[in-house]
């Protein structure tokens, strides 16, 4: 079933368009390493990934994805100071993108919609891996999730982003691979897709009832007809 009436559509970023899944796990097992810990299975790290950069190494320290609470505040400072430099000497590149990533950005954009990015990932990460995974000339806007005061599930970078762009909530859709995706997207009014291949805490993201879920990502297409009389091949 279409969605005749978006205009825009925010897409997560870790997960959804770029599998950079195995770097987070491999900075966040480094960095356990220099803190004198155990390394981190990357299986068990993809599991963690979706609430940021401090509650992944929470995550990391606490070999859980349910954080200890006793865990000492200095040592969650120092292990992500590491992770932050170990995952700052990751250089990604266009393999990092899911299959057809690019050519439906640029085919939805060529389709006359707006495109953003909103994500959990640290704002200082964003713009390098949009340029360094050649999708930057389709993103107009990107919110990272420092850049706000509130971060997803709350659905505050998405009802900045509709004042921003002037949009009512039924004209923007919500694209991601987790819980934080579709909470948001609920959360704001919007339209919700959810992708099956990315980092949904190990669950099926079914079983969160998006509006529509997609096992590829080029099925958006069906859902996102053509803004414009003509639509560039």
């Amino acid at each position: 079933m279409a969605l005749p009436e978006v205009r825009a559509i925010a897409f997560d970023l870790d997960g959804t368009l770029v599998n950079s899944g195995p770097s987070l796990a491999a900075a966040a097992a480094a960095a356990l390493v220099d803190m004198g810990r155990t390394p981190c299975v990357t299986q068990d790290a993809l599991g963690w990934i979706g609430n940021g950069a401090e509650v992944l190494i929470r995550r990391a320290l606490s070999a859980d994805v349910t954080i200890d609470p006793r865990l000492d505040e200095t040592l969650v400072a120092e292990t992500l100071v590491r992770f932050h430099w170990h995952y700052g000497q990751h250089r990604a590149g266009p393999e990092l993108l899911y299959p057809k990533v690019g050519s439906t950005l640029e085919r939805l954009q060529a389709r006359g919609y707006r495109i953003a990015v909103v994500t959990n990932k640290p704002a200082q990460y964003v713009q390098g891996l949009l340029d360094d995974c050649g999708i930057a000339p389709y993103i107009e806007c990107w919110f990272g999730g420092d850049s706000l005061p509130r971060r997803k599930p709350d659905p505050l970078p998405l009802t900045t982003l509709l004042q921003q762009w002037q949009l009512q909530s039924k004209q923007l859709l919500m694209v991601g691979d987790s819980r934080n995706d579709i909470e948001a997207g609920r959360a704001a009014g919007c339209s919700t897709v959810g992708v099956s291949y990315g980092y949904n805490y190990g669950l099926d993201i079914r079983t969160l009832d998006p509006d529509h879920a997609l096992d590829n990502f080029d099925h958006l297409l069906a859902l996102l007809p053509a803004l414009t009389e003509i639509e560039i091949q």
